[in-house]
């Protein structure tokens, strides 16, 4: 159901963590009713202290789950990523599909599922949306057969986001390597995003009603590993990292889709300016 006191429509966000919390606070300072869901009990008043209409909701397998009005928005974010855990990994698209299931039950429906460049795989080229995808490892492998599930069903309209490697409040990327030594493939490019940018793209979205896409959502600046990462580590005070000269698997994530429907200007666009910047 709609916001009362506005036309702008509500939002249900699965998985209200690092980015689905920060997505959620953005949509509420813009004007949109937020309903968020967690699998956590304490969090829930977390939730509803930010504003947030709060949910616990578990999809996992063999989860008895009573959504009650969750699924009743116009705009349905989920973000909740497969854990590495190869027990429950298996278990990510049928949980995938057990949200669909409950999504189909409401008319007009609009879905953004948060996705990963993972899906593509190391194809040592630069890559965009309109490259197949090719995950090589299982996580890649059960997104996108969660993408794959979601555009498939005729009930409602799939937008899909794919983030790169994620950075931003309790990520700083100087921790990823501090003090490892002899890291691999040192001059393979970086594809990051800030949370800062995952959340712009997505209101974004949102606000010029730019669904049914599949969007890249990577920042435009791709410094060899090496380079960004002892920089990064340097930055944060920690340990120093060394890293093998070599060039071996590697992709850039390129996105003809963002400026194309977004019009959008990336916040971190200068990787070494935003450590300065830190």
């Amino acid at each position: 159901m709609s916001n009362p006191n506005n036309n702008t429509p509500c939002v249900s966000i699965i998985g209200c963590g690092w980015y689905g919390l920060a997505a959620a606070k953005q949509l509420l300072a813009a004007g949109y009713t937020v309903k968020g869901s967690t699998t956590t009990q304490q969090k829930l008043q977390q939730l509803a202290d930010a504003g947030i209409e709060p949910y616990l909701l578990d999809f996992g397998l063999g989860k008895s789950v009573d959504p009650k009005d969750f699924f009743s928005s116009e705009i349905l974010i989920i973000c909740i990523p497969p854990q590495r855990n190869s027990d429950t990994l298996s278990q990510y698209t049928a949980k995938i599909d057990t949200i669909a299931m409950f999504s189909a039950q409401y008319p007009k429906k609009e879905i953004i599922f948060i996705s990963s460049t993972s899906v593509y795989g190391d194809a040592n080229c630069t890559v965009d949306e309109n490259t197949v995808a090719n995950p090589q490892t299982p996580s890649g492998k059960q997104i996108l057969a969660a993408e794959q599930g979601l555009q498939k069903n005729s009930h409602f309209r799939t937008t899909i986001i794919r983030f790169s490697g994620l950075v931003g409040p309790g990520r700083h990327p100087g921790r990823f390597f501090t003090g490892k030594k002899n890291i691999p493939n040192g001059r393979a490019p970086i594809n990051l995003i800030h949370l800062d940018d995952c959340v712009g793209i997505t209101l974004e979205i949102i606000k010029r009603q730019a669904f049914g896409y599949i969007y890249n959502a990577s920042s435009p600046d791709h410094l060899q590993k090496q380079h960004f990462y002892q920089q990064a580590i340097k930055a944060a005070g920690l340990a120093e990292a060394t890293f093998i000269d070599e060039l071996k698997e590697w992709k850039i994530i390129s996105s003809l889709q963002v400026p194309k429907q977004l019009n959008y200007t990336f916040k971190t666009a200068n990787w070494i300016q935003w450590l300065k910047d830190f």
